[in-house]
C-alpha cells in the first residue's frame, strides 16, 4: 500500500509542478493547438493552446514508478516495465504525430500508415514479453486466453494472443483519441478507470493463487501489487494534469497522452487478466468509438449522417449543449459505467445466499 501511495503522490506533484512549466515552453517555441476547419465553430478559440501535455503526465508517471519502488526498497517487476513500455512506447509515437502537427502548423501528422506502424511495433514487443518471464511458480505476465474476471476458454495460442493484443492496444489508444475532443473529456474518465485498476490490483495481490491456492475464485496475476503501482502511478499524473486540461484548458494532452493512457490501460487489463471487463469499465470511450464508426457506416449505405457530427460529443456541441455540460455529463456516465464494472467483478465475491 505505501508504494501505490507514493507513485501516486509523487506522480500527482510532478505533474501539478511542470505542466506550467511546459505550458511556458511550448508557448515560447509557439507550438500551440491546430485547429480543423470542419470541426464545430466553438472551437475556433481553442487556436493556439499549448500541446504534447501528455508529455508531462507520462514522465510524471514514470518518475512516481521509480520513487515508490526507490523509497520502499523493493524492485520493479516485468510487469510493471511492460506496461509502462506500452505506455512510453505509444506515447512517443504520439509525440512523432502531434510534432509534426504543430511544426508544420498542420490538423494532420504522420500518415496513418506509419502511425499504425509504430503503433504495431511496439504493441507487439509488449504481447511478445507479457508472454515470457514466468516467475517461480511459473506464471508470466500474461497467458494466451481471453479473460474477462480472469482468463477463461482454450488457449488461442501465441500467434493469435499477439494479433488480440494488437487488436486491442489499437481500438483503445484510437477510442482514447476520439475521446479527447473537448477540455477534460479523456482525462476525467481515463482516471476513473485507473482507480478501479488500483482497486482490482489491490484485490487479485490479497486474493492470489500463489498465497491462496485452494481459494475458489483466486487470482493467477504475475504481479497484481505492482500493476496497482503503476496504475497509481498514471493516476495521479492524470489527475496533475486535468488541473490544468479541465475546463477551460490551459492544454492539451494531444496525441502523446491519448495514445499512451489508452496503451496503458490495455496494458493493464491484459496483464490483470480482465480484457473483456475493460470494455465496460471504457464504457464511454466505446460509446464515443462507435458513434463514428455509426456515422460512417451509415453515411455510407443511406448518404445521410446519424448524428450531427462524430464522435457523439460534437453532436451534443452542435445540439447547443455547453461544453463543460457535455465534460460534466459525460464523467457522470463514465463513473457509471466505472461502477458496473466494478461491481462486476466483485460480483462472484458476493454470498450465494
Amino acid at each position: 500500500m505505501t508504494n501505490i501511495i507514493i507513485a501516486a503522490g509523487v506522480a500527482l506533484i510532478f505533474v501539478m509542478v511542470g505542466t506550467p512549466v511546459w505550458i511556458r515552453i511550448m508557448n515560447r517555441l509557439g507550438y500551440g493547438q491546430m485547429i480543423r476547419d470542419d470541426g464545430p465553430e466553438a472551437h475556433a478559440s481553442k487556436r493556439g493552446t499549448p500541446q504534447m501535455g501528455g508529455t508531462v503526465f507520462i514522465v510524471g508517471s514514470l518518475v512516481g514508478y521509480a520513487a515508490a519502488h526507490l523509497v520502499t526498497g523493493t524492485e520493479p517487476t516485468i510487469s510493471g516495465i511492460l506496461v509502462l513500455f506500452l505506455m512510453a512506447g505509444l506515447g512517443a509515437v504520439g509525440f512523432v504525430d502531434d510534432y509534426i502537427k504543430v511544426f508544420k502548423q498542420r490538423s494532420l501528422g504522420l500518415r496513418s500508415g506509419a502511425k499504425m506502424i509504430g503503433i504495431v511495433l511496439v504493441g507487439v514487443v509488449f504481447a511478445v514479453g507479457s508472454l515470457n518471464f514466468p516467475n517461480g511458480y511459473d506464471i508470466t505476465p500474461a497467458a494466451p486466453h481471453l479473460s474477462f474476471l480472469r482468463d477463461f476458454g482454450p488457449s488461442i495460442g501465441p500467434y493469435l494472443f499477439v494479433v488480440w493484443a494488437l487488436l486491442l492496444i489499437a481500438a483503445m489508444s484510437n477510442g482514447v483519441n476520439l475521446t479527447d475532443g473537448l477540455d477534460g473529456l479523456a482525462a476525467g474518465p481515463a482516471g476513473m478507470v485507473l482507480a478501479a485498476y488500483v482497486i482490482i490490483g489491490n484485490w487479485q495481490l490479497r486474493n492470489s493463487c500463489t498465497d491462496f491456492a485452494l481459494a475458489p475464485n483466486c487470482y493467477s496475476v504475475r504481479d497484481p501489487l505492482d500493476l496497482a503501482v503503476v496504475a497509481a502511478a498514471v493516476l495521479g499524473g492524470v489527475f496533475g494534469f486535468l488541473w490544468w486540461n479541465a475546463p477551460p484548458a490551459k492544454i492539451f494532452m494531444g496525441d502523446t497522452g491519448s495514445l499512451a493512457l489508452g496503451g496503458v490501460l490495455v496494458g493493464l487489463a491484459i496483464l490483470t487478466r480482465t480484457q473483456f471487463l475493460l470494455a465496460i469499465l471504457c464504457g464511454l470511450i466505446v460509446m464515443i468509438t462507435l458513434s463514428v464508426i455509426i456515422q460512417v457506416g451509415g453515411f455510407k449505405m443511406t448518404k445521410k449522417r446519424v448524428f450531427k457530427m462524430a464522435p457523439l460529443q460534437h453532436h451534443f456541441e452542435l445540439s447547443g449543449w455547453a461544453e463543460t455540460t457535455i465534460v460534466v455529463r459525460f464523467w457522470l456516465m463514465s463513473a457509471l459505467f466505472v461502477a458496473i464494472g466494478i461491481g462486476l467483478f466483485y460480483l462472484e465475491w458476493m454470498p450465494k445466499e
